[in-house]
């Protein structure tokens, strides 16, 4: 099935690349691999602001992280098209990197970031979307955001 049915199907609408708050591109191509910047969760267009394990809860945080998913699948979107592809040529999705915005006795990082894991998985399917993947706890992320996510794709 292509991406864009399971897109579809799960009601999930691409958003334009955001543009840059700072002096940096929304990603790089190197190769075969597209770099994508460090996404903040957003909420109704707003920096979603929050500190787990303080203000917000594990639930709350899969579901910040899983907003960032897709606004990622949205820049990685722009980057197929750049490549002259589509995000059908995506041949795998190779890291995600997850800051977590949290308390320093907060240690459930790895489970607030599966909510993006697990809707790159859903998109993508198994043999593509499974990653590897680091998810840290921080003592701040820019704007007070809760969840910052960057991640690596190869195009096929």
């Amino acid at each position: 099935m292509s991406v864009y049915h399971t897109l579809k199907a799960l009601q999930i609408e691409l958003p334009p690349v955001s543009t840059p708050a700072a002096a940096y591109l929304p990603f790089v191509q190197s190769g075969q691999l597209v770099f994508l910047s460090g996404h903040i969760a957003k909420q109704n267009g707003q920096p979603w602001v929050g500190q787990l394990g303080l203000s917000m809860n594990t639930a709350e945080g899969q579901a910040a992280a899983r907003a960032v998913a897709i606004d990622l699948l949205g820049t990685l979107h722009a980057a197929c098209v750049a490549a002259g592809t589509d995000l059908d040529g995506v041949k795998r999705i190779v890291k995600v990197l997850s800051l977590v915005n949290c308390n320093n006795s907060y240690t459930e990082q790895h489970l607030v970031t599966n909510g993006c894991s697990q809707l790159l998985g859903q998109v993508f399917g198994p043999q593509v979307g499974a990653h590897a993947r680091s998810a840290f706890g921080v003592a701040q992320l820019p704007l007070g955001a809760c969840v910052e996510i960057e991640l690596i794709a190869e195009l096929g």
